[in-house]
């Protein structure tokens, strides 16, 4: 992506340079970051950013469809740009958060045919590669 402003824009979300910033932060970051992980990268380079505003930016995004609300854990929310069907493994030893590639197409949803699916999300629990 080159310009994060005109995608803001054009997802009907006025580009101000601290949402540009937060946008652009969960784009290039792939670490799934929750409020405190994104005030924390960037309140040095935006003094005046506070976590209200992190918090109330994202709330934006999510209800544009921009980014994804990860709600692995009850007690913590995490972010990612990347809208696209995918699913979420979550290490229980060292917490990261990894992508991992899925086919809704092939989710058996023969007995909820019936009704209206807004949001399919895939969570995975276990110990990734470098703790296991």
């Amino acid at each position: 992506m080159d310009n994060f402003g005109e995608y803001l824009k054009d997802k009907g979300v006025k580009p101000s340079y601290q949402r540009i910033k937060i946008f652009e932060y969960l784009y290039r970051n792939k670490n799934h970051p929750t409020v405190d992980m994104i005030y924390k990268e960037l309140v040095n380079e935006i003094p005046t950013l506070s976590k209200t505003t992190v918090y109330n930016t994202l709330k934006l995004f999510s209800g544009k469809n921009i980014i994804l609300l990860i709600n692995i854990e009850e007690n913590e929310l995490r972010f990612d740009a990347d809208t696209t069907d995918h699913g979420h493994f979550k290490c229980t030893k060292c917490g990261n958060i990894l992508d991992f590639d899925i086919d809704l197409s092939e989710i058996n949803t023969k007995n909820i045919e019936k009704y209206k699916i807004d949001e399919t999300h895939l969570y995975i629990k276990g110990m990734c590669d470098k703790c296991k």
